[in-house]
């Protein structure tokens, strides 16, 4: 893979789709995961100054808010941090919801509600800016359905969609990720200690080997086609009926 014809053609790509839009720049999330920092360097080469990082932490792991905060300032990156605890708090009160005790059995439920408040409040700055909303998925997720439908899948433009996680890896290593953020193993940050490979069940070599070569053990094959299965609805536009038939 040519990185830097890569890296090229994707800088190229976000300017032509944000400008056919009529739009004004680009605006993001960064959870100082490698995928966020690549889709901020992008970003920042595309649009010098009309971009916006944005730092949305919801109870998350210190760590993943400095991590951003690491490729802010080694990229000259515009942004601002806004903390959704006490919103996340308050809707679950609202709710009528108990917080989760620290060590609870993760309630998915109440999880995905953290990246539905990062999608509102990417959409209400891109809104206020005239800019469109990145997102961050990557072919290897996006093949299984694995984001939360209305959070971290609703967004306007996604430059990774075709790139699995390795060539992701190597984008990051050519554009000067960090070390420390390109080996951080990766994580949706929507509950303490949650690992993406941990909750797959299968890590993502061997996810990136079957879909790009259709190789691997049969019980990775069945998960991967369950997770399909079960994901279908994310991939699609909402389902209408079909016209009434004529009388």
């Amino acid at each position: 893979m040519n990185v830097e014809r890569l890296a090229d053609h994707l800088e190229g790509w976000l300017r032509e789709e944000v400008e056919s839009a009529g739009c004004a720049g680009v605006v993001f999330g960064l959870s100082g995961g490698i995928d966020s920092a690549t889709v901020a360097v992008l970003a920042r080469r595309a649009f010098r100054d009309n971009h916006l990082a944005l730092i949305l932490p919801v109870h998350s792991d210190p760590r993943d808010a400095q991590d951003a905060r690491l490729i802010v300032g080694e990229f000259g990156l515009r942004s601002r941090e806004i903390v959704l605890d006490g919103v996340y708090d308050q809707f679950l009160a609202a709710l009528g919801v108990e917080p989760p005790a620290p060590d609870a059995q993760p309630d998915v439920a109440l999880a995905n509600l953290k990246p539905r408040l990062r999608m509102a409040t990417l959409y209400y700055w891109a809104a206020r800016l005239g800019f469109l909303v990145v997102g961050t998925g990557n072919r290897s997720e996006l093949s299984l359905g694995y984001f939360t439908k209305h959070g971290d899948g609703g967004v306007d433009l996604v430059p990774l969609g075709h790139l699995v996680k390795a060539d992701v890896r190597e984008l990051a290593i050519h554009l000067g990720i960090p070390q420390s953020i390109v080996a951080k193993p990766p994580s949706a940050g929507i509950w303490r200690g949650q690992t993406d490979e941990q909750e797959l069940g299968f890590t993502y070599d061997a996810l990136d080997e079957y879909l790009l070569a259709g190789t691997g053990e049969p019980e990775l094959a069945a998960k991967v086609d369950a997770l399909r299965r079960r994901n279908a609805h994310k991939l699609r536009t909402p389902k209408m009926p079909p016209p009434t038939p004529a009388a």
